[in-house]
């Protein structure tokens, strides 16, 4: 439990960061694109918190350490690798689409190798992070409601990133 709510404390921190980029976003005319599936996102990422303290305590998962400790190391990756991506966005990253007229794409740090590393970072986190206790219900279903959201999500993004071409 006390790993879910590090990782509860690292979504405010997120959530911070979003809400003062978005301001300087939307103040540099900036507009958003994909606003519509945004509050399933947050619903999705709030339950995959609920689930996996949920699962625990009802199905009295255990930890297993041949499987607990692998997970945990993917999920420190994935956190770190996420604040690489908010590191090299800067000002730009956000949890919502906001397009700045005038801003070039980034294409340094980890966005050199990969299109999208922070949904990497997302997808590592949410088979990884309830696996930590085997809470194995909870990591297949965020993994297959995710894989949708995503498909949803990198739409709504890469139209907006040719929008910046």
């Amino acid at each position: 439990m006390a790993l879910v709510a590090l990782i509860g404390l690292e979504r405010v921190a997120e959530l911070v960061v979003t809400k003062r980029n978005a301001a300087r976003s939307f103040a540099d005319g900036g507009y958003e694109r994909g606003q519509r599936h945004y509050p399933f996102m947050v619903v999705l990422h709030t339950g995959l918190l609920v689930g996996c303290v949920a699962e625990v305590v009802l199905a009295d998962r255990t930890f297993r350490p041949a499987l607990g400790w692998p997970m945990l190391a993917l999920v420190l990756g994935a956190q770190a690798l996420r604040w690489w991506c908010i590191a090299t966005l800067g000002r730009q990253w956000n949890t919502r689409v906001i397009i700045v007229p005038g801003l070039a794409r980034v294409v340094d740090g980890p966005y050199r190798v990969l299109r999208h590393p922070n949904y990497v970072a997302v997808v590592l986190e949410g088979l990884a992070l309830p696996l930590v206790h085997s809470a194995w219900i909870t990591a297949v279903v965020f993994t297959v409601v995710n894989a949708a959201l995503l498909a949803v999500r990198l739409r709504v993004e890469n139209a907006a990133l040719a929008d910046l071409r």
